[in-house]
């Protein structure tokens, strides 16, 4: 972005936001680092627009009032946008490659701007098609051509475990660029950890045996992976592929987690918010709350039993499969952390009052249920069935699943020390 200044002009670099082929607004980036999203009027005023955030549904309270102001931010773009964005390795490889700060979020935003999560999409306009309302947001201002970057950069990063949007053909994967749209994120395996992949693709495999809904996954040899960036990656063989489930027959779906819902920025992920606040938006906004909230449960357990710690605002989200209306994404990003961080014994966010997953009990679920308004009569059944399940079919399914050998008998051993209502017994 320029940062020079005229006499009596900021310089302002400005961004147009389409979603389903829509305007929804301008984003003027300033020269001094503030953000700026101006609503287009033939957005703001149709009562059947496609959702942007679920702040902005007709629903929503205050809705019209959220929509009427631009929102402003300084350096950071306004939280809704920047949870779009990648978070560590994978950020700096692309900061490191456009030749940008790796908090320059505009710059960032715009070079992703092609393939976000969701239906989003970013194009750079050209300075005479600017609006004028636009220039007038932040002062008096000019607006300049933006260069986003060249997209064939090479990046190189010692990375930890990195993640890339890749279209898959004849069982073989790209990165995609330009109007290619990614239909999987594919996870290479750590530096850091290992046998990522395995530990991953083994969770996940085995929440979907208690009714959790998860996209397609699979183990992917990574000789099957092309044009990968010049990353470092350990003596193991396989990726992680999840099917992304905001696109389909290569257009996009829109999406977006609760970080975004919230208003959160990436770094409160873990201390902005707890799952009673989930369940509430879940139960009272979804086009079918109470099967979305009954899905909610059995991930929540399953998050339990997996040891998953990670399960913060950003690794839940709504689908808006119609383009309006919202409803629980299938389910992402269970891995069991506990084989990687010692001693760890707590869950991401609050439940009930604990995230202590060897204090939790079936009483902190109905106290959850509770405080999210969500009748608990209709939440119990869908907690007893996936527990059943997986106390039935966990401990032979353990004796098929690729995970490490290590790791396997320390989710073993997690399972026996939960709480009477949640162990499981491999004997």
């Amino acid at each position: 972005m320029s940062t020079a200044n005229t006499d009596s002009d900021d310089e302002v670099n400005v961004l147009q936001l389409t979603l389903h082929g829509r305007l929804v607004g301008y984003l003027a980036g300033f020269s001094n680092g503030r953000n700026v999203l101006s609503f287009a009027e033939e957005f703001t005023g149709d009562p059947g627009r496609p959702t942007f955030s679920l702040i902005t549904h007709p629903n929503f309270p205050r809705a019209d009032k959220v929509l009427s102001e631009p929102w402003a931010r300084s350096q950071r773009l306004h939280p809704v946008l920047s949870n779009l964005l990648p978070e560590g390795p994978l950020r700096e490889l692309i900061a490191q490659g456009l030749k940008v700060h790796v908090d320059n979020e505009f710059h960032i935003f715009c070079y992703l701007g092609e393939d976000l999560p969701g239906a989003l999409v970013v194009t750079p306009m050209e300075p005479d098609q600017v609006p004028e309302s636009v220039l007038t947001t932040h002062g008096k201002a000019k607006a300049v051509k933006f260069h986003k970057g060249n997209k064939e950069n090479k990046f190189s990063l010692a990375g930890v475990q990195m993640k890339f949007s890749m279209k898959e053909k004849d069982g073989r994967y790209n990165l995609s660029k330009g109007d290619a749209l990614g239909d999987w994120i594919i996870k290479t395996p750590s530096t850091k950890h290992k046998n990522v992949p395995l530990n991953e693709y083994t969770a996940m495999s085995l929440a979907a045996m208690i009714g959790v809904d998860i996209p397609e996954i699979k183990l992917v040899d990574l000789d099957k992976l092309d044009n990968l960036p010049q990353i470092n990656l350990p003596d193991e063989q396989q990726a992680f592929a999840i099917k992304r489930f905001d696109r389909e027959d290569n257009a996009r779906i829109h999406m977006e987690d609760f970080a975004q819902i919230l208003v959160k920025y990436p770094h409160e992920k873990y201390d902005s918010a707890n799952y009673e606040q989930i369940g509430r938006v879940i139960y009272e906004y979804s086009g079918d709350g109470l099967t979305d909230a009954q899905q909610l449960a059995r991930r929540l357990l399953a998050n339990i039993l997996l040891a998953n710690g990670d399960a913060h605002l950003k690794n839940w989200s709504l689908l808006y499969q119609d383009q309006v209306t919202p409803r629980l994404s299938p389910a992402y990003d269970i891995v069991t952390t506990s084989v990687y961080i010692e001693d760890e014994r707590q869950y991401a966010l609050n439940l009930g009052k604990t995230k202590d997953w060897y204090a939790v009990t079936v009483a902190n679920f109905q106290s959850w249920a509770d405080r999210a308004d969500i009748p608990w009569r209709a939440i119990k059944p869908h907690v007893d069935d996936a527990m059943d399940k997986a106390r039935t079919l966990w401990p032979d399914a353990m004796k098929d699943l690729p995970m490490d050998e290590e790791h396997e008998e320390g989710l073993i051993r997690h399972w026996s020390n939960l709480q009477q209502d949640f162990r499981i017994t491999t004997n």
